[in-house]
């Protein structure tokens, strides 16, 4: 195996936002542009030899082509496995649970959450660090440095790798495993939470429900629990096969572009419960029978419920919600006396809130025990 260093020309617009770097797919299909942003990551995570890396997307247009090139450079970058979602496909909170079952030190996740997909529309990348969550600025500002100053980036000549088929491959030293997308998420749900109960409620036959996938990456994970482990009647799950164009829709999980779950929830006879979820499987919208869950107070109503969850039974340590969610889980947080904070816009300042509380939980800890 050669590997070639490519001599390309930096880009000034690589910034990542709050959940990495979109832009449209014509961009990204510019020359060196894709290559420059996975380089800059590589450099910023540098030695990564020995190293595993995630790698999936969640489906849209430009996601196969782009996960064999990051293949053929995360070879000439020296990692030792790669992990790679079958068909190209990981959610974004699949991402995060496989990264952290296998102690990966990353993943490369191709999503531009709940903007459309196709040819002429919006594709995006961003890094995972090794708690499975969103790179926090110190890293993605690092990336954004490097891609100002790249001068050449590292690739390999090979076929391409079978995105369809579980099993492992090998390029040189690098062994790239197609693995089950699905079946290691659907295991963590079923750990945290009382599938049994769950089946007993939808086997009475009286509670109908829906999930619209929105022809997303959530198809296969909605199938998969509520279908195949709940036991909801097949056909529970609609707009299930994630498509590189979501079928000409736009994957945002709201009153507007889920209107037909919208419907299976209104009128003489509504579902009892409906739910969908955005491009990358991050994000969700509640309904019940002719009513809307407004998303800034689902979360307080996930905080009041938390001990009805097996993972939470004795109970949480805090809670926290991004500036403009409204105020409603503090009030909640009040009344349950646990901590309340909040964060600027961005998943990867709750990874920030969330690491920074477990090292002054584990100094307190180690502190007490030296008392």
């Amino acid at each position: 195996m050669t590997i070639k260093q490519i001599k390309t020309k930096a880009f000034n617009d690589q910034k990542p936002g709050t959940s990495g770097l979109r832009k449209k797919v014509t961009q990204f299909q510019q020359t060196g542009y894709l290559e420059n942003f996975v380089q800059a990551v590589f450099n910023t995570i540098a030695p990564c030899s020995g190293k595993t890396l995630v790698i999936g997307g969640d489906g849209r247009y430009y996601n196969r082509e782009a996960i064999q090139v990051i293949i053929n450079m995360a070879v000439a970058n020296g990692f030792s496995q790669l992990l790679v979602g079958k068909g190209g496909i990981l959610s974004t909170p699949a991402a995060s649970c496989v990264i952290r079952k296998n102690k990966a030190c990353g993943g490369i996740i191709l999503s531009a959450s709940h903007n459309p997909g196709g040819p002429d529309e919006d594709f995006g990348i961003k890094f995972n660090g090794e708690n499975g969550g969103p790179a926090p600025e110190k890293i993605t500002n690092a990336i954004y440095e490097y891609t100002l100053s790249i001068e050449n980036y590292k690739t390999i000549d090979a076929e391409n790798i079978d995105l369809d088929n579980i099993g492992s491959q090998q390029i040189a030293q690098t062994t790239i495993n197609i693995i089950d997308p699905v079946v290691d998420y659907a295991d963590l749900m079923e750990s945290m939470f009382d599938f049994d109960l769950m089946k007993a409620l939808l086997s009475q036959g009286d509670f109908r429900m829906c999930f619209d996938a929105m022809h997303a990456v959530n198809g296969p994970y909605a199938k998969e629990i509520l279908e195949n482990r709940l036991g909801a009647p097949k056909g529970t799950v609609i707009n299930g096969i994630p498509l590189t164009d979501f079928g000409g829709g736009h994957p945002d999980p709201n009153l507007v572009h889920a209107h037909e779950l919208v419907d299976l929830l209104l009128g003489d006879d509504p579902l009892d419960f409906g739910a969908a979820s955005d491009g990358d499987g991050d994000r969700n919208m509640i309904l019940g029978k002719n009513f809307y869950v407004n998303p800034c107070d689902s979360l307080a109503l996930l905080t009041a419920n938390a001990h009805y969850i097996p993972a939470y039974s004795k109970g949480i340590a805090g809670v926290a919600r991004s500036m403009p969610t409204s105020r409603a889980v503090d009030r909640v947080a009040t009344a349950m006396d646990i901590s309340c904070y909040e964060t600027p816009t961005g998943w990867k300042f709750f990874g920030n809130l969330l690491d920074l509380w477990k090292n002054n939980f584990m100094w307190r800890r180690k502190f007490r025990n030296r008392l």
